[in-house]
């Protein structure tokens, strides 16, 4: 049975009225509402004929496409989209002469297969894949078909630009742009349908056919319409790429499962590259990685599999010396030369449009930001003329962040989206003198850039020696010891920056730092091990999350940092997250009370064992499931709820697709059963990542109010 849905002081509008310390209140000078009310641009995409660029601009929850030409960049909304409705765009596409924007509106589906509705409209929503002329703007809808019970995604245009395929009901579906037609199924083969790929000349349409323990690739002719399967094993092929020419397809392969595997230690999970006769279908072993951990299946390899210029190379990642690397390879095999050496990390991967230049983002000489870089595809010396030489080359550099990085159709103009400490995310034109911003009339004039503090970039160690980065905000003008928060992140997979961040989710999160910082408290955001960018070890500790959560000692270890501080009140420590973030809290209060006086957890996790399908395939079959669920729960908050003694705000959507709902029911009646102070928000039919912007607001004011209420501090108010 579902709780009731809110607190009474929040229903009563008590919970958002309550001053902040008196010192805090005077130095305020801008409102939550102002520094979320940026736009924030997704799924940026260009033509492949034209200097057209293309992006979804989320302006305080109401979701539009918009569009740019180089040279001057003028932005310009297509579509026209009204209200705080919920439901996204995605997979944003342009056919290649850049006449027409096609995308999928409304949200993903959950278990039941629904489309999320946190507005609480009375008819469900429904998602949809939708096409929109440019000049325009006419709609035009191609289709739900497939999309009622499973959702729509994974949209690609025909090489031509006259249809599209996307993936709904678990097979795909077929539509000409024009919408002329109905869309029409192309397989009912068994098992799920994606990753849907054209081959360059459009007559075949190569995708993977997932069988749940193994997968194949599988190649849709159209002429004549007919299926074949590309070198099928029992293992688990993925990730199909053809070559310029369309006579080869790459792929990658990972073991099929296994059962009766161990639980508890970390095992390998090795990979190969293949590259299939796309005619024969016939495959061959170009590379494979190491056979330890090292070696795993990198979590940016998808993106970053692509043909290159050249005989043709491949271009792929490996973690094979600790970071994640760009490599390239003929797809002949033979030894693989290393493009982007060093102590850092790349993340995203695209190519120039000539093929023979990589553009990717990285942490390169910038551990906590992201910049873009160049570097040569061939990989080979000598360099033939008129290529670059091997060495990368930064594209963007300084104080600014940037992501997505797009080669226009010109092959020399590039896109980007990007923000800075005290600049929201935007899209941008790189240019010899730096960025330029697109768009700039979207941002709200009473954006409040000029009040944000510059977050400061600090190191600590973990108890166990580990060295930890963290973004500092402190407070202008702080002089005498005050409330401090810990903001922990989710995923765990993330890494916060020293600035608005690339995520929806993080960039309203440092806008709530932000905010936090300007009531008074210094926050400290922690980058814990578990993490990316830092390295594979970094990022995957052996008794980490369920395993142990040896992570939570680089939460304590912020606390102390915080401690030291002379502008930090050691006894008004408070700390706050979401997800991930949200578990850690949770964690925090039930170890360590004594350092933690009161926190916010939002859509946390709070007990592992109520889950061991989220550990492995067939958990319930290893030999060691018995100690796995012990050591899970040992892991979890639940474990030390019996310690807990400092007040918690609980949020959380009921109808989260990521964390189950009743991690929180579970909590809840735990809580009630130790006394333990807590208030709760529930939001009706909202899902993990809020859709709704004025959920988001009235959540984030929520955690300050309860802070400010919380950590009360007399010597802040005498400041």
């Amino acid at each position: 049975m579902l709780m009731k849905s809110f607190n009474l002081l929040l229903s009563a509008g008590l919970l958002c009225c309550v001053p902040a310390p008196a010192q805090a209140a005077q130095a305020q000078s801008f409102t939550l509402e102002q520094v979320m009310s940026s736009p924030f641009p997704t799924g940026l995409t260009a033509a492949t004929s034209v200097n057209r660029v293309a992006w979804v601009f989320d302006i305080r929850g109401e979701r539009n496409v918009w569009v740019a030409d180089a040279p001057d960049f003028k932005g310009r909304q297509v579509t026209h989209y009204h209200g705080d409705d919920g439901q996204q765009i995605l997979s944003l596409r342009l056919t290649p002469d850049g006449k027409t924007v096609v995308y999928v509106r409304g949200s993903e589906v959950n278990r039941e297969g629904y489309v999320a509705n946190p507005a609480s409209e009375i008819t469900q929503p429904k998602q949809q894949v939708w096409a929109a002329d440019v000049q325009n703007g006419k709609e035009t809808l191609l289709g739900d078909l497939g999309c009622e019970r499973e959702g729509c995604a994974d949209i690609q245009v025909s090489p031509d630009g006259q249809w599209v395929v996307w993936t709904a009901s678990h097979h795909l579906w077929l539509e000409p742009v024009s919408g002329n037609k109905r869309p029409r199924l192309l397989t009912e083969l068994r098992g799920d349908e994606r990753q849907p790929q054209w081959s360059p000349d459009g007559k075949h349409i190569a995708f993977v056919s997932d069988r749940n323990d193994h997968s194949f690739i599988a190649i849709f002719d159209f002429s004549p319409e007919r299926v074949r399967y590309v070198a099928p094993s029992a293992d688990r092929d993925s990730d199909p790429q053809w070559s310029p020419d369309g006579s080869e397809i790459a792929f990658i392969r990972v073991a099929g499962a296994e059962n009766h595997l161990p639980l508890i230690p970390l095992r390998p999970h090795p990979w190969s590259i293949y590259v299939a006769n796309a005619t024969s279908g016939e495959a061959r072993q170009i590379w494979h990685s190491r056979q330890d951990v090292s070696g795993s299946l990198p979590p940016f390899a998808e993106q970053s599999l692509q043909f290159a210029a050249a005989g043709p190379r491949i271009i792929f990642c490996s973690e094979e010396d600790g970071h994640n690397h760009l490599y390239t390879i003929s797809d002949k095999g033979g030894n693989p030369l290393l493009l982007t050496p060093g102590d850092y990390d790349v993340e995203e991967v695209t190519l120039s449009r000539d093929k023979t230049a990589v553009l990717f983002t990285s942490n390169k000489n910038d551990v906590d930001r992201r910049h873009i870089w160049r570097v040569n595809s061939w990989g080979v010396a000598p360099i033939p003329p008129g290529i670059e030489s091997q060495q990368a080359k930064p594209l963007t550099h300084g104080d600014t962040i940037e992501w997505s990085p797009m080669m226009l159709a010109d092959g020399k103009t590039i896109v980007c989206l990007g923000s800075g400490a005290i600049s929201p995310a935007m899209p941008y034109h790189i240019t010899q003198q730096g960025r330029e911003m697109i768009a700039a009339e979207a941002l709200p004039k009473d954006f409040p850039s000029a009040q944000l503090v510059q977050p400061q970039p600090v190191t600590f160690p973990s108890d166990d020696g580990l060295e930890i980065h963290g973004q500092l905000f402190v407070p202008p003008n702080r002089t005498q010891p005050g409330p401090a928060l810990v903001f922990v992140h989710g995923g765990p997979a993330r890494q916060m920056l020293l600035g608005f961040h690339y995520s929806y989710y993080y960039h309203n999160a440092y806008a709530e730092n932000q905010y936090l910082a300007s009531l008074g408290y210094v926050v400290l955001s922690v980058n814990y091990r578990l993490g990316i960018m830092y390295g594979r070890a970094f990022r995957e500790p052996v008794d980490s999350s369920w395993r142990g959560a040896a992570e939570y000692k680089d939460v304590v270890a912020a606390a102390k940092y915080l401690q030291g501080l002379p502008t930090v009140d050691r006894k008004s420590i408070g700390i706050w997250g979401g997800s991930y973030g949200g578990f850690l809290t949770a964690l925090a209060l039930a170890r360590n009370s004594d350092i933690f006086a009161a926190g916010v957890d939002i859509h946390g996790v709070h007990d592992w064992s109520s889950f061991p399908q989220l550990w492995d395939d067939g958990a319930q079959q290893a030999p060691d499931y018995r100690d796995a669920r012990k050591l899970s729960y040992d892991s979890s908050p639940i474990a030390a709820v019996s310690q807990w003694k400092s007040p918690v705000l609980l949020i959380h959507g009921d109808d989260d697709r990521n964390v189950p709902f009743q991690q929180t029911t579970d909590l809840v009646q735990r809580l009630k059963a130790q006394h333990i102070d807590f208030e709760e928000i529930v939001f009706p039919d909202e899902i993990h990542d809020f859709l709704l912007w004025k959920t988001w607001v009235r959540g984030y004011q929520a955690t300050a109010s309860f802070f400010n209420r919380r950590l009360q501090n007399p010597r802040l108010q005498k400041e």
